[in-house]
Order: structure tokens, then sequence, then C-alpha cells
């Protein structure tokens, strides 16, 4: 006959297994509702307030599982990407071409080997982040006497905390891209103004090297003329003219 303590904690992992399978059979229904809205209602989720940070997912875009085989990544894509397609939505098509890029980008994302695997370590350390966290509270309430279960015990609770972790691990990581662009950007600048004042020096050098060719017979001749010219009025100031002899009055007595 099984111990009291160990019946309990059968009867409570199964528990736990049942509320998991409840979750993710719930989970699974919702993202099947999802992947059959209305193309309006595409463009409207992909095109939503935050986007630019909802999107950073690819696997969130497609509404597609991480675990999702390359066939059902594909198919997935044909699908979506018809729904939001501009020609299938001549009604908003500037707003369809938006949402048609968001998928498109997503879906080349995914058919990249090492971006995919670094997506999905994001999603993991997203999950193992939050795992770590229940583990830090369940350890302190245990500490304090306390019962040690808490809100992310609750499936949904849980995926919802990965959920806003996982979107927070890759905004961190959008905002050091953006960081990091901005910086090699400006130093691609930097370096460009620094060419172009090395070229403009240059040509300055070579330009005044030109004129000064071109103006050294002209300053020669000058230089000789000015010579030539103070040495004529140096022989005019020394020559020296004869005086005619003054005439003495003769005196009469």
């Amino acid at each position: 006959m099984a111990a009291p303590g160990a019946s309990q904690a059968q009867s409570s992992g199964a528990g736990d297994d049942v509320a998991f399978q409840t979750f993710y059979t719930e989970v699974k229904q919702i993202e099947k509702r999802d992947s059959v809205l209305t193309s309006k209602q595409q463009i409207d989720r992909l095109l939503r307030p935050g986007s630019s940070y909802f999107n950073l997912n690819p696997f969130e875009v497609l509404q597609i599982d991480p675990d999702a085989t390359d066939e059902e990544l594909k198919k997935r894509f044909r699908q979506l990407s018809i729904l939001v397609h501009p020609d299938k939505n001549q009604d908003d098509p500037d707003r369809a071409q938006q949402a048609f890029e968001a998928v498109d980008k997503a879906y080349k994302l995914l058919l990249d080997a090492e971006q995919k695997k670094r997506i999905i370590d994001v999603i993991h350390a997203g999950k193992e982040y939050v795992e770590h966290m229940m583990s830090q509270k369940k350890k302190q309430l245990k500490k304090d006497g306390k019962p040690t279960f808490i809100e992310e015990d609750d499936p949904e609770v849980f995926r919802q905390a990965v959920y806003k972790q996982t979107m927070k691990l890759f905004a961190e990581l959008e905002i050091k891209r953006k960081e990091r662009e901005a910086k090699e950007m400006h130093e691609r600048k930097r370096q460009r103004e620094e060419e172009i004042e090395t070229q403009e020096k240059a040509k300055r050098e070579r330009e005044w090297q030109k004129n000064f060719e071109e103006t050294r017979d002209g300053r020669v001749d000058s230089w000789r003329n000015f010579q030539a010219k103070g040495k004529t009025k140096k022989e005019k100031k020394n020559r020296t003219f004869l005086k005619p002899p003054k005439v003495k009055m003769e005196q009469r007595e």
C-alpha cells in the first residue's frame, strides 16, 4: 500500500498533467481560431499598436508553433500571405501591403537556419527566465513557511508570463540592434567625412601647385622688371651734371 504522502504526490502530479493538457488544448483551439481570421482581422492583428515589437517574433506573426516542420511553416506562410495580399484587399491596399511585408519578413527569417535558431533560443530563454523566477518565489515561500502555490502555477498565467518575457527579450535585442546600427552608421559617416576632407585637401594642394607652376614665369619676369627699374632709378640718382660757372659782374670805380 502506498504511503499517504506518495499517494498525494501522485494525485498532485496527475492533476498538474490534466491541467497542462487542458491548457494546451485551449491554446491550440485559440490558435486554430485565430489562424482562420478574416483578411481584415489578420491585417488589423499584424498592424495593431505596438506591432513593431509584437512582430519581432516571427512565430507569433505566422501564428505557428516553434516546433513546426518546414512543410508546416511553408503551408502556413502561403495561407496567411494569401489572406493579407494587397490583391485580395483592394479596398485597403496600403495596410495590406504592410501586413504582407510583415508576413514575408517573418517567413524569410525562419528560412534562415541560423536566424531561426537564434529566435528559438530567445523563446527558450524567456521560458527559462519565468521558470527560474517561479522557482525563486517558491523557495522564498517555503522558507517563510507559507504555501508554495503561486499565480504562475496557473497554465494561462504561466503562458502570459512567458509571452511577456519573450516579447521583452525580443524588444531589448531590437533596441540593441538599432543602437549598434546607429553607432556603425555614425562611424561610417565620420570616416566618409574624413575621406572627403582628405580628398579636398589633396585637391587644394594640387591646384595650388598647378597655379604656382603656371605663374612662375610671370613672377620671374616681374622680379626682373622690378630689378631693372630699381637699377635705372639708382643710376639716375647717382648721375652728376656740370654746372656753368657763375659770371661775376665787373665793378667800376
